[in-house]
């Protein structure tokens, strides 16, 4: 962290003196991005991303005509990421569209259990053992078709919002070149299901059509680099069992504030305070991880954990029926200037985040786990770790550092460096390179 100070310092006294006024796009602009990564598990991270802006003659900047968004990524050990994405709020007058295909075939993703500190965390085993044993691993494949349209109520700053969304999601046993693939090759995951916390009938994922409808109120001066203003989203969300028929009927509700506030030239705290949670039916295991959004700011918003929601926790350390979170942040955009006719902004963003699980999902039946020595097929789980720990929820809290390069306040690309407080929740240093403010 000392270091990214001294970079960030270093490259404002290098270009505060070059400010200048800011031009108006035009016309298409691009901003490609290599996607570079490594994970001890999934081995090399490769492939490439880019944001396509389109601002026509200039009117609207810097708000885009359309923007488009396209990655294609793969990792050595198998995973893939392929995800395209479109949004306008000119393309149909008085109406925004926003539009998503994504495939993300994940052979090893990461399950650590329900309703957070009921879940024994042991980082001795958040990776493939040298015997091939993956107890936080598991298989998980989507393919995502979502929309979403806008529209405004009249000329006031308040609006409605509806969408539909496919999900076709995939489970199993982890699939990795470093699992022996034997009988002592246990999972969580698998443990889930021998115990009946994850049922027969969910055990290998399911087909939902999930629409939302809800009201939007928005002040912020630019959405996505704003400095003062409020944007308020409530919504209804839920899925009919019409395609899977697993009894998986359900309906939620989500609630996300953000307030910005001007501090000094160039200084905005943010905060957002976010809420989601099942109000009638029975929600597939699959499906908890997943937090719908209005406008996507990123490409798979999961959580409770990592890079959307507590940065620096391990990911989706935290599902439940329903969960809350905070993030605050100071932005503080310590460089302006033009370069290759574009217009830059470098910011850095200390930030804390905490979060919790305030409705349970299936805890009377964690709490009849039976870790029997047998069911574990001598695997080095044995019954001693006691994989449910009957702790009370408590709030999960992580504070780090960004760099973010800005380019027509519209590009941003991120570099995260996030620690939690609590080892439960993770050991390491969480490490995150992506796109954008995460609100």
């Amino acid at each position: 962290m000392k270091r990214l100070l001294t970079l960030a310092l270093l490259l404002a006294a290098i270009f505060s003196a070059n400010a200048q006024e800011e031009i108006a796009k035009t016309g298409i602009n691009f901003g490609p991005l290599p996607a570079i990564g490594y994970s001890s598990d999934l081995g090399w991270h490769y492939g490439a991303l880019t944001d396509i802006y389109q601002y026509g003659d200039g009117s609207t900047y810097p708000d885009y005509v359309w923007k488009a968004n396209v990655e294609v990524s793969r990792y050595s050990k198998g995973n893939t990421v392929l995800h395209s994405f479109f949004d306008s709020k000119y393309l149909i007058p008085g109406i925004r569209v926003s539009a998503a295909i994504s495939w993300f075939g994940n052979k090893t993703t990461n399950f650590y259990g329900f309703n957070g500190a009921a879940s024994k965390y042991l980082p001795e085993f958040d990776k493939i053992t040298e015997d091939g044993q993956g107890l936080y691993l598991m298989r998980r494949d989507i393919f995502r078709v979502q929309t979403c349209f806008q529209g405004a109520f009249g000329d006031s700053n308040w609006g409605w919002a509806a969408g539909l969304t496919y999900w076709n999601i995939k489970t199993g046993h982890a699939v990795n070149k470093g699992l022996s693939g034997g009988a002592n090759d246990i999972s969580l995951y698998d443990i889930y299901v021998a115990n009946g916390i994850i049922p027969e009938a969910e055990k290998n994922g399911g087909q939902h059509l999930e629409g939302k409808f809800g009201v939007v109120y928005d002040t912020r001066d630019h959405e996505n680099n704003p400095t003062r203003g409020t944007n308020l989203e409530v919504y209804m969300f839920g899925s009919p069992d019409i395609i899977s028929h697993h009894d998986n009927s359900y309906l939620k509700l989500a609630v996300h504030f953000k307030q910005f506030f001007p501090l000094a030239d160039r200084l905005v705290f943010g905060a957002h305070l976010a809420y989601q949670g099942l109000i009638a039916g029975n929600a597939p295991y699959y499906m908890l991880q997943t937090i719908q959004s209005i406008n996507m700011k990123q490409i798979n918003t999961e959580g409770l954990g990592s890079t959307c929601t507590l940065r620096g926790t391990i990911t989706n350390r935290l599902q439940g029926n329903g969960y809350a979170w905070m993030n605050t942040e100071l932005r503080w955009s310590f460089a302006k200037f033009r370069w290759i006719n574009q217009n830059w902004t470098l910011a850095t963003n200390p930030f804390f985040d905490m979060g919790m699980v305030v409705s349970p999902y299936r805890l009377e039946q964690m709490k009849k786990l039976d870790l029997a020595t047998d069911q574990l097929g001598g695997s080095p789980f044995s019954a001693t770790y006691g994989l449910y720990t009957g702790d009370a929820e408590r709030l999960h809290m992580s504070a780090g550092i960004g760099l973010h390069v800005i380019m027509n306040q519209n590009f941003n690309i991120n570099f995260e460096f996030g620690k939690c407080f609590d080892p439960n929740d993770g050991t390491g240093l969480g490490i995150n390179i992506g796109l954008n403010y995460i609100f």
